[in-house]
């Protein structure tokens, strides 16, 4: 499975309660529910570069399969974590949750989930 190509957000699930089990303050949870953005993967076999490009600013976390990675989470605290790669999905366990991405026709799908909670973010393929 490559994840490379330019991705587009489409739409998403539990957002606003996802963030508030991972502590957000509301005042960013409200900024950050209404915000588009893309995401741009770059893979070169086990190799990726993955960047979330926001209007205010650009997430970018390089990282190899099975090695230990330094990570910007969601709630933008870094963390090592070690991403794996188990069938058709990218899977990496972040200490407040466990985040999984599949593709899906031309739809990158991300599912996070924080104990009952999942966040699901849905991104159409645009390159």
């Amino acid at each position: 499975m490559n994840f490379s190509g330019k991705y587009s957000f489409e739409s998403q699930e539990n957002y606003e309660e996802f963030m508030k089990a991972l502590g957000v303050p509301e005042d960013a949870i409200d900024h950050g529910k209404k915000m588009k953005f893309d995401t741009v993967v770059v893979q070169n076999g086990d190799e990726f570069s993955w960047s979330q490009i926001y209007p205010c600013h650009t997430t970018t976390n390089q990282f190899t399969i099975g090695k230990e990675s330094e990570f910007e989470m969601l709630n933008c605290e870094k963390v090592k974590i070690t991403a794996k790669i188990e069938g058709e999905k990218l899977v990496m366990k972040f200490p407040k949750y466990f985040h999984t991405v599949t593709i899906e026709g031309d739809k990158l799908i991300e599912t996070s989930v924080s104990g009952k909670i999942t966040l699901r973010r849905f991104h159409t393929k645009t390159t």
